[in-house]
């Protein structure tokens, strides 16, 4: 399937102080994060409020994958159910 990104999608519940995004800051509540492996050996993390359809991009992101994109979303929604501004995987604070 040449052509097709490599992308995961699943719905989270954002821990308490949720997940930093960087069109609206702070997102909370049950999420959705989507994982999409970009060009130049980068992966982009996007939330968005379940069934909405605006998608907003998790600071941090882009971020390099080094091989493993699919353990940065397992990452990534680890840390959005922690919550405390989640970020990218990787990602300072």
């Amino acid at each position: 399937m040449t052509g097709v990104p490599q992308r995961w999608q699943d719905d989270v519940p954002a821990g308490p102080g949720g997940a930093m995004t960087d069109e609206v800051g702070v997102v909370t509540g049950p999420l959705t994060l989507r994982t999409t492996v970009a060009g130049g050996g980068l992966v982009r993390f996007d939330v968005q409020y379940q069934d909405a359809d605006e998608w907003y991009t998790l600071t941090g992101s882009p971020r390099p994958h080094h091989g493993a994109p699919a353990a940065l979303h397992a990452a990534a929604l680890a840390a959005i159910r922690a919550g405390g501004g989640a970020v990218a995987p990787g990602a300072a604070p």
